[in-house]
């Protein structure tokens, strides 16, 4: 990891289709802007499309994030989707101390609906999503890390480390729609898999988690291992922790997200962040290429 506080970094991201014949008419959605957070500053945000759209427009979703809506009504044979960041990042954890947080099973307990009670804004990342399902066998997997009175940030952080310990990563065992249960069965996958592998056994103990997506710094400080994931865009974990907020985590690399992490989009699981979705009439087949670099500026 990054020794000084503050991190400046340059985020180049270019995702091209190409076509074998040509695409009439499509709509697509993209979240590929970073987000403002306390921990981290966007300096300068630049995008573009090739070809131009017919029309687009964006929105702010549930989650905070920016999503851009963009459509075509003449003839294309390719798709270019150019983004670039300058973001400032703030060391997070110095004063992090996880034996002092609280005890996860008191934590689960407070986000429980009861009727009548406060709201917590945090409970919404208790409960399944697309494709993060709450299962015994998730739970049982997590229960070792999460002894009874275990303070919270203590469990999560061993539940992580076994997690990059017990799972592979394999980037051709699985697919961007594989369910959380499946790679949890394989013990095996890339970022997303592992992240919401980690989410759900989160989530099947009660606790608020949910799924950050971003990027890694591509060229690591001399000396400093290189994190798995760092050529294209990466996920890991966010779980909410009562009086200290949001803590994140990476199973991938076994570490706590930092000055090497730089935030996309936050949401219940890949299907709420996904960079670039849509709908295309014709196109046949198609050859895609995802080129990311994140570099000190």
């Amino acid at each position: 990891m990054s020794m000084g506080a503050e991190v400046s970094l340059l985020v180049s991201h270019v995702t091209t289709y190409r076509y074998s014949v040509p695409v009439e008419t499509a709509q697509h959605v993209a979240t590929i802007r970073p987000l403002e957070c306390p921990w981290q500053r966007v300096v300068s945000y630049r995008w573009s499309i090739d070809p131009t759209p017919s029309y687009e427009t964006s929105h702010i979703d549930a989650f905070g994030n920016e999503v851009r809506y963009f459509s075509f009504d003449a003839p294309h044979d390719s798709l270019r989707v150019t983004s670039e960041t300058a973001v400032v990042l703030t060391r997070r954890w110095d004063a992090l101390v996880p034996s002092a947080a609280p005890a996860w099973d008191r934590v689960a307990a407070e986000l429980r609906y009861r009727a009548g009670a406060e709201y917590i804004p945090e409970s919404e990342f208790v409960f399944a999503s697309p494709n993060i399902a709450l299962a015994s066998e998730l739970r049982e997997y997590a229960l070792p890390s999460f002894a009874r009175g275990t303070p919270l940030i203590e469990g999560a952080i061993d539940l992580m480390h076994r997690i990059h310990a017990d799972f592979a990563y394999k980037p051709q065992a699985t697919t961007f729609d594989t369910p959380a249960l499946r790679a949890f069965h394989l013990r095996q996958g890339v970022c997303q898999d592992f992240a919401q592998v980690m989410i759900g056994a989160l989530r099947s103990l009660g606790l608020a988690a949910r799924y950050v997506s971003g990027y890694l710094r591509t060229v690591p400080p001399e000396g400093v291992p290189r994190l798995v994931g760092a050529d294209a865009s990466h996920a890991w974990v966010s779980v909410f922790c009562p009086g200290t907020g949001w803590i994140d985590l990476d199973p991938t690399n076994d570490v706590l997200a930092d000055l090497d992490h730089v935030t996309l989009a936050l949401g219940r699981d890949y299907s709420d962040v996904s960079l670039l979705r849509g709908i295309i009439l014709g196109g046949g087949e198609h050859v895609v290429d995802v080129a990311v670099k994140v570099t000190p500026t």
